[in-house]
């Protein structure tokens, strides 16, 4: 009969770990935290050709003409833009991935080395905090893509009656179409990161497929790319439109770059995503933001109406504008199932993936990857995202704003293992939780990090505020321009801010260098102790070797 004491539900509770393991659940370990073991490295050139595919062709990649006609671009212009900020992206996806590619840590972990092991929960809350909030507002497009969808086989789904108040700023099909999405998607998160492969390929030929069919409708009923294509730039100045338009590339897709090694750990070999980064990444949020400028530009001639930069939202004007007939829906369906696709894609890939493997790093013992994306997509759903869209701009102004907080984040790591560690990683000691870690620092933080990351930071808050609140004012005129460049700026200034710190503040052990599984130690406790009789039974520490009763101090062990 199974006991139900507390040690024993706490027992049940914890993380799977995997048959003769070379760890254990602890404060600071689990499957998911590990450097990932051959076996599990999956992931070859073509997997990351797939990732950036569906990272790059997205609806976010589409809408991003209207962000960048607003700064007074052209649409030449524009296209121009996306190209350099897809490529610098890709660049700071390969620099951001490297610890990823040579030592198979994620950003959960590598984060130690730079913050402190104390100090590295401050990165991971951020990250995880606005992945909540981007889940809820992706699910929410999902779901309409969904209500879209069916929409198109059930004409009078669309116009179905509406029950909900109109302070919920929620329509009954909007809301059946998320559940139906939720559904779905719930089940995806039980997919292994190593078993994304298919699913990515699947879902980028199915995007692809919506893409190029509105592009051929649009460009055919139109007779051109419409007159909005060949509408000049009005910028009052061309130069600081055009750097305006590439820190918000930056800002879409380089902020998520942070996190990169998250996925580049699961490479078979050396170098296997580079030539995907730097090739994939510019080529799909290229190509997908031209056929966005050029559909948007067609139809609004063809419809002659309101500019739709959202394509869920195209589609049912589409449906609209043809009076529901047999044809029209039936290529509104195939649409709307690609764009339903993307958002799966994109809540898997950059959301619950990313956001599982930061909760993880919270508490290791009970979350794992899946654990953390369920737990992600409640709080995401509980944040009411479409009371945050349909109400709150400055919300979503600040929410976009955050790359305040990650350009900093970004500048101080890549200084820390590029130019101050040279790549070298003591990786048993990113596990260890007291101060024989060399990433202890000092009561297991590092202030170097949070010196450098509120030097990255603070400039550019004014611009900040001005831009939520519609400061027009001239004297906030320099703050707002700093704040548009603001991935550039943070990321440059906390690099050299920390490259400085640890200059008149040197650290030990930059130059150690080691595995994970150390000969004799496990996670710093020799096993004959553990045998012996130091609290732990039989069994429950896997590994093999002997070592030195002295490494016993202040070692927190934990039962499987």
């Amino acid at each position: 009969m199974p006991s139900w004491s507390w040690p024993d539900i706490k027992r049940r509770l914890q993380c799977p770990v995997d048959e003769d393991a070379e760890y254990e659940n602890t404060t600071w370990c689990n499957r998911d935290l590990i450097p990932i073991p051959p076996e599990r490295r999956t992931y070859g050139v073509w997997s990351y050709f797939g990732y950036w595919t569906v990272s790059g062709s997205c609806i976010s990649a589409w809408s991003t003409g209207s962000t960048l006609l607003s700064f007074g671009l052209s649409p030449q212009q524009a296209i121009g833009v996306v190209i350099l900020g897809g490529f610098l992206s890709g660049l700071l996806a390969v620099v951001c991935g490297w610890m990823g590619e040579v030592h198979h840590i994620g950003f959960t972990v590598s984060s130690r080395f730079s913050w402190g092991m104390r100090g590295s929960y401050f990165p991971v809350i951020l990250r995880t905090f606005v992945s909540c909030m981007w889940f809820g507002m992706q699910a929410f497009w999902g779901g309409q893509a969904t209500r879209v969808m069916i929409g198109a086989i059930v004409p009078g789904f669309a116009h179905m009656k509406n029950y909900f108040p109109a302070s919920s700023h929620l329509q009954t099909n909007d809301f059946i179409g998320l559940l139906i999405w939720m559904a779905g998607f719930i089940p995806a998160v039980l997919i292994r990161p190593e078993k994304l492969q298919i699913p990515f390929f699947v879902c980028f030929v199915l995007f692809c497929g919506s893409c190029f069919g509105m592009l051929i409708w649009a460009v055919s009923q139109a007779h051109g790319p419409g007159k909005l294509f060949h509408e000049p730039g009005n910028a009052p100045n061309t130069g600081w439109a055009f750097m305006f338009g590439i820190t918000a590339i930056l800002g879409s897709w380089g902020s998520s770059t942070l996190g990169q090694s998250d996925w580049v750990r699961y490479s078979k070999r050396r170098y296997a995503p580079t030539l995907s980064q730097l090739v994939a990444c510019p080529v799909t949020i290229a190509v997908t933001a031209t056929i966005g400028i050029i559909v948007t530009s067609a139809s609004n001639n063809v419809m002659d109406g309101e500019l739709q930069w959202n394509p869920i939202y195209l589609l049912a004007a589409m449906q609209e504008f043809y009076g529901s007939s047999p044809g029209v829906r039936a290529g509104v369906f195939f649409a709307s199932l690609g764009m339903l696709a993307s958002q799966f894609s994109i809540s898997v890939v950059l959301n619950s993936v990313s956001c599982g493997m930061d909760l993880a790093g919270l508490w290791p013992k009970y979350i794992n990857i899946r654990r953390g994306g369920y737990i992600m997509a409640i709080v995401g759903i509980a944040t009411q995202p479409w009371q945050l869209i349909s109400t709150a701009n400055k919300f979503l102004a600040v929410l976009s704003g955050f790359g305040v907080f990650m350009a900093p984040a970004t500048g101080l790591m890549l200084a820390d293992y590029h130019l101050i560690r040279r790549h070298r990683l003591k990786l048993s000691h990113l596990y260890r939780g007291d101060n024989t870690s060399i990433y202890w620092f000092r009561d297991g933080v590092n202030w170097r990090a949070f010196a450098a990351f509120g030097a990255g930071m603070w400039p550019l808050l004014p611009g900040l505020a001005a831009t939520v609140n519609a400061w027009d004012d001239k004297k906030w005129t320099g703050w707002t321009r700093l704040y548009n460049l603001t991935f550039l700026v943070g990321l440059a200034m906390s690099f050299l801010v920390f490259w400085v710190l640890n200059l008149l503040f040197p650290v030990s052990g930059i130059a150690e260098d080691g595995p994970f599984i150390e000969e004799d130690i496990i996670h710093g406790v020799p096993k004959p102790e553990l045998e012996r009789g130091s609290g732990v039974e039989d069994g429950q520490v896997s590994g093999k070797g002997r070592g030195d009763a002295s490494d016993m101090k202040g070692v927190e062990i934990s039962v499987v």
